[in-house]
């Protein structure tokens, strides 16, 4: 992948770092700045190679740009990756080093927790930079408030499919049973949905569905489960040309991030009649939960504004009806507005100030 090619025209910024002393390699991206500092999350995994961790979190920085902006918060989008198994290469150092990397940016970019990485980390990498959020005394971990978000997008995708903003009685099936993902099914099955889970670490999904009265699946056929939801809760890029045929589910509904492994496969849901809250709308609740730091709102408002997602939906699926085009596309179209809308004031009819 070319790095200039891949800046141009879209991203403000990408910036590599490395420290051979604790064998940090990391790529943080800003996508956007428009409406405020680019937070997201820093995201620690073994990608097969580097060029794989850039488009990955070229990927995630566009998808918080607009996570930001739907979610009417004053934000930018930006991620970061780095590169390793957190497991085993994970350190203090490391993650004071990759501090120092974030302070260069200069407050451009504000990072928190994402996978492999969590509030506990958060704590080492503020030692070293002022610009982090999402540790245990301040907004803490965001995942509840993801679930949350979720479940409620999903009672708008009930009410438009089924007249009744409930899933009880529906069949959900929630791949990945992470904390994200185990306190979704939780919310579900406290509601009386019919729940089954999945996840590569099946003794976790045994261990949760013995829990909570559901069923657990085998990861590999989680995407052919006959459900009404499918909550997709692990990695992106689940919906694709070999997947969508496969599908035997009313609509698709989770909180992975870039579900869609390309812009058109929206489309191509919309055509196989599978509805699609687009994920970067659903999944909200976390960003605005550490967002309550930069922007100065407590727990009880932040899990009011999660809430509202559900509204949020509404509108987007109401638009793509009216407009004959799918819901992503549609979402895309509401994010790049309220950017552009930004953008617009800042620079003036005669361009930028």
């Amino acid at each position: 992948m070319d790095v200039f090619e891949s800046l141009t025209g879209e991203y403000e910024q990408i910036v590599f770092g490395h420290d051979p002393e604790t064998g940090l390699r990391t790529i943080i991206a800003v996508h956007s700045t428009a409406l405020g500092p680019a937070l997201g999350g820093t995201r620690f995994y073994p990608f097969p190679s580097e060029g794989a961790a850039l488009r990955d979190v070229l990927r995630l920085a566009k998808g918080m740009a607009y996570k930001n902006a739907a979610a009417g918060l004053d934000l930018g989008g930006g991620k970061a990756v780095i590169i390793g198994d957190a497991r085993t290469d994970k350190t203090p150092d490391l993650l004071r080093a990759y501090g120092r990397v974030v302070n260069r940016l200069g407050g451009a970019y504000v990072t928190t927790a994402d996978m492999g990485t969590n509030s506990a980390d958060m704590v080492f990498i503020a030692e070293t930079t002022p610009h982090v959020t999402g540790t245990p005394d301040a907004s803490g971990d965001p995942s509840p408030n993801t679930a949350y978000g979720v479940w409620s997008g999903m009672r708008a995708v009930a009410e438009r499919l089924w007249d009744e903003p409930s899933m009880k009685g529906r069949r959900v099936a929630v791949q990945g049973v992470g904390k994200v993902g185990g306190a979704l099914a939780r919310l579900l099955a406290d509601e009386g949905a019919i729940v089954a889970v999945a996840d590569i670490d099946a003794k976790a999904a045994g261990k949760l569905a013995a829990e909570i009265g559901a069923d657990a699946i085998d990861a590999g056929v989680v995407l052919e489960a006959e459900c009404d939801v499918l909550a997709p809760c692990a990695m992106g890029a689940i919906v694709n040309d070999a997947t969508i045929p496969r599908f035997r589910c009313r609509a698709i509904a989770g909180a992975a991030n870039n579900q869609l492994e390309r812009p058109e496969h929206g489309e191509a849901l919309r055509a196989a009649a599978i509805l699609y809250a687009p994920d970067y709308v659903i999944n909200a609740g976390g960003v605005i939960s550490v967002a309550s730091e930069i922007m100065g709102f407590d727990h009880e408002e932040a899990r009011g504004r999660a809430a509202k997602i559900a509204a949020t939906l509404h509108t987007v699926f109401d638009e793509a009806a009216a407009s004959g085009v799918s819901p992503a596309q549609t979402a895309d179209a509401l994010a790049e507005r309220r950017i552009l809308a930004v953008k617009r004031t800042f620079d003036g009819p005669g361009g930028s100030q």
